[in-house]
């Protein structure tokens, strides 16, 4: 019996020393850098108690550069599952304190049982990443580790959740798994993302960069749009990740959590019958309609700060997840550019893929006209989009606020890209172009005519401008060929979206029978 004991108490001691990584020093310096240890984070993470902890007693297998006597139970990275809000999700977070989180071959084994795991079983995988690397000691093994956590990256895609957090370094080529998941966040100030670092970028090219400048969160988040969220402390950043869960699936076979609503379906908002300005150059806070219609006016925000002419987040109407997109008018008077049609196709088809309807509010007077757009290839990217809501199979609603002209008007969800309910405000206004330059075009000739007889060539132009305008400066004349399902009065806008969703719940919509299809990347 008392050999029985002496086991147990081995295990119990064995289990103590695991959970301590890479030593109490170790620890205590990962504290003094002001960030928590992997497993502090996943008890941050998952619902009190529910974590259930695997392969905590596996070692490395690498004998080169006397790494045999550096040894750690559970090398370098903390695995399992648990639970947020109930609902089962398998969680790995790297552990900086053991060889400074650096992926071996032993440490890609744990994440990728994870990631089988979590396909096995349908349900979302979450990586807590703050790691140095691949671990230089194994080489071609941890090269081998890495591409087998991509592998399984790209077959989960589309079919489970898979959220990333960068919690610390990233770099090199482990800025591969967070890039193939589906949503990634990084911490202010502490954590970083790059191929290349800045000693190397010194070396090449001869340019002084700091990691800060070269791969922070705020030039991911404002500038590169690699990551779709930033927090400035890990209990935010851990708490943004259970809320983005809220609004998704566990997996593309099922629908979205329906919450109960203690928001009036019928609730009428007045704001939104004034918001329109008379002046049709004249922006408006798009904000303010999200947080008018949508349950409580609560809206979790995709990429709050890349490409602000399009927003993209998600909300609920009436308990049920949907994701907005959704033009800005006090950005670049809510153009769609590069930026923003890439940012808009992404969220789409994560949107598609996980059974999530969308509601799209228009208000977009055009592409952003130019060089620097045609160079970087905006006949590509705004194809994006295009393709995006093209292919989407969901439920889909769209309100034409105000300008929704040429082929930005068919890229914004329009009914031939099979939008199920396209309704607009009064305001809205359906054209190839708005009445001034349409009014120039058409009566360039007998403009011209009138100015070299002396005659005033302006006032022709502006009374062919409000002819125009008349004509297209409104919702009726797409609705007359029924590209406009309704117009409706803007403050019933919540009413109609709730209503139209609802009859739209049991949507089913086949792609034609295909490998796949060839977006434009």
């Amino acid at each position: 019996m008392s050999n029985q004991l002496d086991k147990i108490r081995e295990l119990v001691e064995k289990r103590e020393k695991a959970r301590l990584g890479g030593g109490e020093k170790a620890i205590a310096k990962q504290h003094d850098k002001g960030k928590y240890t992997a497993r502090e984070r996943i008890a941050m993470l998952l619902d009190e108690g529910s974590f259930e902890e695997l392969d905590m007693f596996m070692q490395h297998r690498c004998h080169n550069f006397g790494m045999e006597k550096k040894q750690f139970d559970g090398d370098g990275v903390v695995t399992g599952y648990g639970t947020i809000d109930g609902r089962l999700v398998y969680v790995f977070a790297q552990d900086f304190t053991v060889h400074a989180g650096s992926l071996s071959e032993t440490l890609a084994l744990k994440i990728c049982k994870i990631m089988d795991l979590a396909m096995k079983m349908g349900a979302p995988v979450i990586g807590i990443n703050d790691s140095g690397g691949a671990r230089i000691q194994e080489g071609v093994n941890a090269l081998a580790g890495y591409a087998e956590i991509f592998e399984r990256n790209i077959l989960a895609s589309g079919v489970i959740p898979q959220i990333s957090g960068i919690f610390g370094p990233c770099a090199g080529g482990a800025v591969y798994s967070p890039a193939l998941t589906d949503f990634t966040l990084m911490m202010e100030n502490t954590s970083y993302m790059f191929l290349t670092g800045p000693a190397v970028v010194k070396t090449v090219l001869g340019e002084v960069v700091t990691q800060e400048e070269l791969g922070g969160a705020s030039v991911h988040s404002t500038k590169s749009g690699v990551t779709h969220f930033t927090a400035k402390t890990e209990e935010e950043a851990l708490a943004m990740i259970r809320t983005l869960l809220s609004y998704i699936p566990q997996n593309n076979k099922e629908k979205t959590p329906i919450l109960p609503c203690n928001d009036p379906i019928d609730r009428k908002e007045d704001l939104l019958n004034e918001i329109i300005p008379d002046n049709p150059n004249m922006p408006y806070d798009m904000y303010q309609v999200i947080s008018a219609i949508v349950d409580n006016g609560e809206f979790f925000e995709v990429q709050p700060n890349y490409a602000k002419n399009l927003i993209v987040g998600f909300a609920r109407f009436n308990g049920e997840s949907v994701g907005i997109v959704a033009n800005q008018p006090k950005q670049l008077a809510g153009v769609l550019d590069c930026n923003a049609s890439r940012k808009g196709a992404r969220f789409v088809r994560f949107c598609d893929a996980f059974n999530i309807p969308l509601v799209t509010l228009v208000d977009v007077p055009g592409f952003l006209p130019g060089t620097g757009q045609e160079y970087n290839a905006v006949i590509l990217h705004g194809a994006k989009l295009l393709y995006a809501f093209g292919e989407c199979t969901v439920p889909k609603v769209t309100v034409t606020l105000r300008k929704s002209y040429g082929g930005s008007h068919i890229v914004m969800s329009c009914k031939q890209l099979r939008g199920d309910m396209n309704y607009a405000w009064p305001s809205a206004e359906i054209a190839v172009m708005g009445a001034s330059g349409a009014a120039s075009v058409l009566y360039a000739k007998e403009a011209k005519a009138i100015k070299e007889e002396g005659g005033d060539a302006k006032a022709f132009v502006a009374e062919k401008e409000k002819e125009y305008s008349d004509l297209f400066a409104n919702p009726y004349n797409a609705a007359r060929y029924g590209y406009i399902d309704d117009v409706i009065e803007p403050r019933n806008t919540r009413f109609r979206i709730i209503r139209a969703l609802s009859q739209l719940r049991d949507k089913k919509l086949n792609l034609p029978e295909k490998k796949h299809g060839n977006i434009p990347l």
